[in-house]
């Protein structure tokens, strides 16, 4: 991953708002490197206006360039209107992997017991979502059908790319799928867990059957955990995860997709929150899950000076809110703007300060 490219891919309401805040960590002047930032409109208006072409414009950009940053959009309910742009994009992105991950943010009282970083890894693409469904006979005697299907190879990426990020955070791998109860289907995902684990001996193994996670995932989470799954079971873990830690403003969002040897070729980041309409235009939204997704995308950069800067906007932004520069969500008084100049002097101050070590 080495390209001085990022992806702008524009939504709506404060999603755009909060988007164009935390692109100003990725100035030259702020990180000191040489990005570019090709934009591509993916606001409600203009998907509709292009009939969508404007959304397999930018999958194609964030295929050739690998990092992609996305600010949140409208999805419209009518069947024959735009749809998901997300799912456009996992699609053509070839996005196998979800990644998102509940943090301690200074000063949230988090639930329970929890305090030490948790990701879940969940399959982006299968299982439940998208799976044919139809229904036989009538009355009391109707019959409801689902056919599901997962595949392989998003098995195994979704099992080695958790046992990767395990390594990177120094956690355990826990939890799992009901596979005691579908061998066949869900014991396909706890196969390739086992095979990572294999792969990856020094990595500690806790697998799980999923209603377990969730029973276990308070009093078992005394140190930093990750945790893959399938799609509809990821879906359900991250709305529980994310809100353990006080706020899901900690949390940005990640999709991956891999090339050989499961290694990522393409990443699109996010805020894990939607679009906000109703804080939009009043400078008091929180931008610090965007801003972590800048961090994200160049903290998986192949060239020192990107991790470095992914480093610096992470640990400035933690460090803003514990040095008491809060929005309103967060108890605090700060809008957007006066949060992003904090973060952006912070970050500024410490490449500085590396550099002259």
């Amino acid at each position: 991953m080495e390209s001085r490219t990022i992806v702008v891919l524009e939504g709506d309401d404060t999603g755009q708002e909060l988007l164009e805040a935390s692109l100003r960590l990725l100035d030259r002047d702020v990180i000191g490197l040489d990005l570019a930032l090709p934009r591509f409109d993916l606001s409600l208006e203009n998907r509709r206006a292009t009939s969508n072409a404007v959304v397999h414009e930018a999958a194609i950009a964030v295929r050739e360039h690998g990092f992609g940053i996305k600010a949140a959009t409208v999805t419209p309910e009518g069947p024959t209107d735009v749809g998901s742009p997300n799912r456009i994009l996992r699609e053509e992105i070839g996005g196998k992997v979800i990644v998102r991950t509940g943090r301690r943010i200074p000063g949230v009282v988090p639930l329970g017991g929890v305090h030490s970083p948790i990701s879940v890894v969940r399959m982006a693409v299968g299982d439940a979502y998208g799976a044919r469904e139809w229904r036989e006979g009538a009355g009391d005697d109707e019959v409801a059908f689902r056919t599901e299907r997962i595949e392989r190879g998003i098995c195994k990426a979704v099992a080695e790319f958790a046992f990767r990020q395990a390594e990177r955070m120094g956690a355990k791998v826990f939890g799992g799928p009901k596979y005691t109860v579908s061998p066949i289907y869900e014991g396909m995902l706890k196969e390739e867990m086992d095979a990572a684990s294999a792969r990856h001996p020094d990595v500690e193994y806790e697998p799980q059957l999923i209603d377990a996670t969730f029973a276990l995932l308070i009093s078992s989470s005394g140190s930093p955990m990750v945790i893959p799954a399938l799609n509809r079971d990821g879906d359900i873990l991250s709305d529980l995860v994310l809100p353990l830690f006080g706020s899901i403003a900690g949390s940005e969002s990640m999709l991956v997709a891999f090339g050989d040897d499961y290694v990522p070729s393409a990443l699109m980041a996010e805020a894990a929150h939607g679009t906000a309409p109703s804080l939009f235009g009043k400078d008091v939204a929180n931008p610090m899950a965007m801003i972590l997704a800048c961090a994200a995308l160049l903290g998986h950069a192949e060239y020192s000076e990107g991790q470095s800067a992914g480093r610096a906007i992470r640990e400035a932004c933690l460090e803003a809110v514990a040095g008491g520069v809060r929005t309103a969500d967060l108890g605090g008084h700060a809008g957007t703007l006066e949060f992003t100049d904090d973060v952006i002097k912070r970050t500024k101050s410490k490449l500085e300060v590396w550099a002259s070590l």
